[in-house]
């Protein structure tokens, strides 16, 4: 029976089948190859040479004329021998001229406080005078004395009583006086 035969035969520690003796092993002899010969990285000499590129950029409406830039690689390493001025990864820092001598400025401390009612009226109105009216400045003196005329002039509203609730004669009052 081939398949338990080859089970129990390899347990047993008998693994020729066959009368056939087992031939012994030829003793090798031993060899080193240097470090260049035993890598398999293709030609070591070609990867250990290094190369100088030279690359060259056209200029910038803000820095004008052609840039360069000059690099020596090898398989390791890589080394930037010259870069233009103006090329991306350089970066030209301005010296600042520090005029307090290194004094702190004082904060300001600012608190809430209440406004009146014309100080909030012209901070709304804005500090623009003039801008997008026709006549100017004129016109705008023009409407402020024309306002306060007006202001005089106007009689003060006053409490009116309503006989139901949920009357709308007040609003028909107004009504009648925004007309008019």
């Amino acid at each position: 029976m081939g398949l338990f035969d080859r089970l129990f035969a390899a347990r047993g520690g008998n693994t020729n089948s066959g009368n056939v003796p087992a031939q012994p092993k030829k003793e090798a002899e031993t060899f080193f190859l240097d470090a260049d010969a035993s890598s398999s990285m293709g030609n070591v000499e070609f990867m250990r040479r290094s190369n100088t590129i030279r690359r060259t950029f056209p200029g910038t409406v803000d820095s004008p004329g052609n840039k360069e830039m000059v690099a020596e690689v090898a398989s390791m390493e890589a080394k930037l021998e010259k870069m233009s001025e103006g090329l991306g990864g350089q970066t030209s820092q301005q010296e600042s001229i520090n005029l307090t001598g290194g004094i702190p400025k004082p904060v300001k401390k600012t608190f809430a406080q209440t406004m009146s009612q014309a100080e909030l009226d012209q901070r709304m109105k804005g500090t623009a005078f003039g801008v997008n009216v026709p006549g100017g400045t004129a016109a705008i003196k023009k409407e402020k004395e024309q306002v306060q005329a007006e202001s005089q002039a106007q009689p003060q509203i006053s409490q009116q009583l309503t006989g139901k609730a949920g009357a709308i004669d007040p609003f028909k009052q107004m009504v009648r006086d925004l007309n008019s």
